[in-house]
């Protein structure tokens, strides 16, 4: 998807894809920090766009690995599908149903989970519906890391998860949080 493509669609559908620009090398980088790419096998990605996340998780992915990348919007999902990476899942569905998409794979669990949905744009129930699966379908010892412009979710993971750690990302535009939390 060029970069007009990415703005027209983030202008149609600013409250499914919460921003008008991608994210920044640096709020990529950031996004993917504190996976453990030696053993992770199973990584979920929540509002994956068309995928700039998704490539950098795919450039340290193991050989045997999967990524399940969920997105909403049909003309993103074809862009992740464009990657044609055999380890990427791209999952057309709402996040909330990572459990059925775990299953479809064979995997018990997540190792990680990266998520860059708009929680501020969507219905409280729906936002802890889905940080609450991503929660119960993660490993112990996994990590969950949140894309966010705001901080006017983070009551969701702390209740979630118990604490957050937070991380500014500047050299993003707009300038974005990244918040931790460990299972």
């Amino acid at each position: 998807m060029s970069t007009l493509s990415f703005l027209l669609e983030g202008l149609r559908n600013i409250g499914t894809t919460g921003t008008i620009t991608r994210s920044s090398p640096a709020l990529c980088k950031a996004a993917i920090d504190r996976i453990d790419f030696n053993t992770a096998r199973t990584i979920v990605e929540l509002g994956a766009g068309d995928g700039v996340i998704t490539r950098h998780i795919l450039e340290q992915l193991h050989p045997e690995g999967k990524v399940i990348a969920f997105e909403v919007s049909e003309d993103l999902c074809d862009d992740m599908r464009a990657i044609g990476d055999p380890r990427l899942v791209v999952a057309q569905d709402s996040a909330e149903n990572i459990r059925a998409w775990l299953d479809k794979i064979g995997a018990d669990r997540a190792d990680h989970i990266v998520s860059a949905i708009p929680f501020a744009a969507l219905p409280p129930d729906l936002g802890q519906r889905i940080v609450t699966a991503a929660r119960d379908n993660l490993r112990a010892g996994g990590c969950y890391n949140q894309v966010h412009y705001s901080l006017k979710t983070k009551s969701y993971y702390e209740r979630a998860f118990g604490r957050v750690d937070v991380r500014r990302i500047y050299l993003n535009l707009p300038p974005a949080w990244v918040l931790y939390c460990q299972k």
